[in-house]
């Protein structure tokens, strides 16, 4: 069988990259082929273009770069053509998958979602064109299927994919108490450049009130260290307590005792690693004021959502301050909300239900 996988940001390239795996896993036959990152190429697909060409967040972003964006599409379709796949698979990214499935249909090719768009969130009309575009629809969030219920519409519910990568006991390592000479707080400031551009100055904000803290900067892979080092380096000047990483998320997770996280999935890695964290959200103020209208959801994080009550705190917009940060982090750090967090994060887990994701995608996939 022959799949094209469409992944356009860095948690699609890893839940992607694990589909992929599955399915020669289970049919070595498989041949693979379609736009992602470097964890797919690793994991056996031909990678046509990579997703850091395609990274454009927001609504006033993706204005400026609409033209580049209908030049992807159309290079996309011709791809697809070429190679002829027997179905196409579709991970997140929905401004760009919903328009290629639109097409596929109507070109004949199979139709299959991986990882819901989040829809239940904001233009919740959509789920019509989902209707009649997308052949399979394969749900990762407990909440997803009731949704989609709703408007008579079958869905496969497979669980949470980073399950799969993130084990129960990386969750009890990091709720096992260690001397250590200082508290590590990790940074995660997003994947694509202006939104690090926007929040990595301001998590940055509070180094002068934390002397004795290690600030770790989670470096994405698809960016280059100049980019993060150029930023970190007034800071250091300074203070000396600010490092990058590059590639070890997860390594400076395991370590880290509170961390400060831009929205998306990172809020639920870090989570299911047991850290306490704050999530973070500044964009484009047009932008903010647009999706504020349209957003329908009471939170941003996955956490939150998933347990339907704030169990992490938001920082969004106006709110991201270097004083709400500084009195946050504070918290995050006192030993005396441990429990709390270790209670809350094993009732996520659960929540969650078991590990095995991919390999239940890649199973109704290859049935379909």
């Amino acid at each position: 069988m022959r799949y094209y996988l469409i992944a356009g940001e860095a948690s699609g390239d890893l839940h992607a990259s694990n589909l992929a795996k599955a399915l020669l896993r289970q049919a070595s036959n498989t041949q693979l082929r379609g736009w992602g990152g470097d964890l797919m190429q690793a994991a056996g697909v031909n990678i046509v273009k990579h997703y850091r060409e395609l990274a454009f967040m927001g609504f006033v972003e993706v204005l400026f770069n609409l033209r580049t964006i209908l030049r992807n599409i159309d290079a996309c379709k011709a791809d697809i053509l070429a190679y002829q796949p027997d179905a196409i698979i579709f991970i997140d990214y929905p401004g760009f998958n919903m328009r290629i499935a639109k097409w596929a249909k109507k070109q004949g090719i199979k139709t299959i979602y991986y990882i819901s768009p989040q829809i239940w969130a904001w233009r919740e009309s959509r789920v019509h064109q989902i209707k009649a575009t997308v052949d399979t629809m394969l749900c990762i969030l407990p909440f997803e299927p009731a949704f989609y219920d709703r408007y008579h519409y079958a869905v496969e519910y497979v669980g949470h994919p980073l399950l799969d990568v993130i084990s129960p006991e990386d969750f009890k390592k990091n709720n096992t108490l260690t001397a250590k000479p200082a508290p590590t707080v990790a940074l995660l400031p997003g994947s694509r450049k202006q939104e690090i551009r926007a929040m990595l100055h301001l998590m940055l904000s509070v180094v002068p009130h934390f002397p004795n803290v290690q600030f770790v900067v989670a470096g994405a892979p698809s960016i280059d260290a100049d980019f993060y080092t150029n930023i970190i380096t007034t800071y250091n000047a300074a203070y000396n307590n600010v490092t990058l990483v590059t590639n070890e998320t997860y390594d400076l997770l395991r370590r880290s005792d509170a961390a400060f996280v831009t929205s998306g999935t990172a809020t639920l890695e870090v989570a299911l690693f047991g850290v306490p964290e704050v999530v973070c959200y500044k964009g484009n103020p047009i932008s903010f004021w647009l999706a504020k209208r349209l957003i329908k959801v009471k939170y941003i994080s996955l956490v939150n959502l998933i347990m339907d009550r704030v169990v992490v705190n938001e920082l969004i917009q106006n709110e991201l301050t270097t004083d709400n940060l500084v009195a946050e982090l504070y918290h995050l750090l006192d030993e005396k909300n441990a429990d709390n967090w270790q209670f809350e994060y094993t009732e996520l887990r659960q929540k969650l239900g078991n590990a095995g994701a991919s390999e239940r995608a890649a199973e109704i996939i290859l049935n379909v």
